[in-house]
């Protein structure tokens, strides 16, 4: 396949799930020319060993993301809430990925 060709295809985001209950982790990026072939590529490339059980495709234009320049004006505003951390309770050992 030639260079222009692959460059005129949209550029993918691959998230990948390791194991139920886990998160979705942003494992790389890929060209295809659609969903279906993104989602095929991503099996190939990034589940090679069987490490995944589901697989998320995201164009990447579709993305927004905060830059890391704005992180204390972006998040200061939740540390003031000591509500939402799970810092009032002890979580049971037997309790998985909290």
């Amino acid at each position: 396949m030639s260079e222009q060709r692959r460059a005129a295809w949209p550029l993918w985001e691959v998230f990948v799930r390791g194991r139920r209950g886990l998160n979705h982790v942003h494992v790389g990026s890929l060209h295809a020319a659609d969903a279906q072939m993104a989602v095929h590529n991503a099996r190939d490339l990034y589940t090679r060993r069987n490490e995944g059980v589901s697989i998320w495709v995201v164009p990447a234009e579709a993305i927004t993301a905060s830059s890391p320049d704005e992180k204390d004006p972006m998040f200061a505003p939740s540390g003031d809430k000591v509500y939402r951390h799970p810092t009032f309770y002890d979580i049971p050992d037997d309790v998985p990925h909290m």
